[in-house]
């Protein structure tokens, strides 16, 4: 098994990355481009151009005449949706969002459709660029590598399907990012607001709530209630207390109508999805679930906890909340582009080190794996999850000896 790590080790050189780079961002940028140039709102696959978009932009349409009532209605969207777009009649979402998301929309939605989304494009594609140039500069190590760092970014798939879904997850990026740059600088309350801005996706923030709390992290703690609650307020001052209602009713709910959720489960990304589509029978893929999740906690508050530096324990943290997620969707995987950036910075620092060897091909195999996602729906296994608790695990043990060396 080393030698066969070995020689994918020696087969990734830098220029066979950027190689690899640029031809996965021609073809999936060509494909997209392919696929949008039809007229009118339609594609050419059938779909309504910005798929999850339509449910944002008609949320934003609600807030705007303060219909809170039909937030977590589904018919009364599905009515609304086809009059602001005829194009999307008879198109349907499952209303989870909390009631805040529309309020954030309901500028978008005093736009027509193709305006707002061109323009919600635009403001993804700022962020997570942001995102990632501000966590590059910081990795001194990749300074020289700009141009591939560049395409890298630019070909990730959770980016490409980020933009081809029209979903919000560069906001939860944002967050994530603001949180290390928060942390680096040693301002954990502000970290912490952060953190608990992820709940407009509260699945994003449920193994760094168990980290924090497991660690006794009160600052982290205290930052993200107050972020969290001020969130929840605002949509308690615009519509009241029973659109908030409703919407813990709709994740009470959630368990019974997951299968309507996650339609094609090789799409979701997670521990979860990872023993559903593994194994036929439902109360033994959730224990299995529930078992491993734990494991992925742990060894995340391993390194939490350990002497390493911020770069590797952030990036355990953020592998620990795709694993453990309960909800997790391919575009959702943008939250790794750090880790991706301070994983390969730290293997090119450490280029000596044994556990380089072994993180420089599952970061590859980590990146490209969920390409290959629909091949799960055959072969009932999801690459990307193993790679990605491989990498948990090799940043935890490099937890544990630090710890060992630490006590020497």
């Amino acid at each position: 098994m080393s030698k066969i790590i070995a020689k994918i080790d020696g087969w990734l050189t830098g220029k066979r990355l950027c190689a690899h780079g640029l031809l996965l961002l021609f073809s999936l940028w060509s494909v997209y481009g392919w696929n949008m140039a039809t007229p009118g709102l339609i594609d050419r696959a059938g779909n309504l151009k910005g798929t999850d978009f339509l449910h944002f932009y008609t949320l934003g349409s609600l807030a705007l005449a303060h219909r809170g009532g039909d937030l977590y209605n589904m018919e009364a969207q599905e009515q609304l949706a086809g009059k602001r777009v005829p194009a999307a009649a008879g198109i349907r979402y499952l209303p989870l969002y909390p009631p805040q998301v529309s309020i954030l929309f309901s500028p978008f939605a005093r736009l027509s459709y193709l305006c707002a989304l061109i323009l919600w494009l635009a403001l993804s594609s700022l962020i997570y660029g942001l995102c990632c140039y501000g966590v590059w500069r910081t990795c001194s190590n990749l300074r020289n590598r700009g141009p591939t760092i560049l395409v890298l970014a630019l070909a990730y798939p959770a980016f490409w399907h980020l933009i081809a879904w029209g979903q919000t997850s560069a906001l939860a990026l944002a967050c994530f990012t603001l949180a290390f740059f928060a942390l680096r600088a040693q301002r954990e309350f502000i970290a912490g607001l952060a953190f608990g801005c992820l709940i407009f996706k509260p699945q994003l923030g449920l193994a760094a709530a168990l980290v924090f709390a497991l660690a006794f992290n009160w600052k982290l703690i205290a930052g993200a209630m107050l972020s969290a609650s001020a969130e929840l307020a605002a949509a308690w001052v615009y519509y009241g207390l029973e659109p908030l209602r409703a919407w813990i009713r709709a994740l009470l709910r959630l368990p019974a109508i997951l299968p309507m959720l996650e339609p094609r489960p090789y799409q979701s990304n997670s521990l979860r999805s990872f023993w559903t589509m593994l194994v036929p029978w439902p109360r033994l893929a959730l224990a299995l679930y529930i078992g491993t999740a734990l494991v992925a906690i742990a060894l995340a508050l391993r390194c939490w906890q350990s002497r390493l530096s911020l770069s590797l324990r952030y990036s355990s943290l953020l592998l620990a909340t795709v694993l453990v997620a309960p909800h997790l969707t391919v575009y959702d995987l943008v939250i790794l582009a750090p880790a991706f950036v301070l994983l390969s910075d730290w293997c090119i620092e450490h280029s000596a080190e044994p556990a380089s060897a072994l993180l420089r091909p599952l970061l590859y195999l980590g990146y490209a794996l969920p390409l290959i996602g629909p091949l799960a729906h055959w072969t009932h296994v999801q690459l990307s999850i193993l790679a990605m608790m491989a990498l948990l695990f090799v940043v935890s043990r490099l937890a544990e000896r630090s710890n060992l060396a630490s006590l020497s």
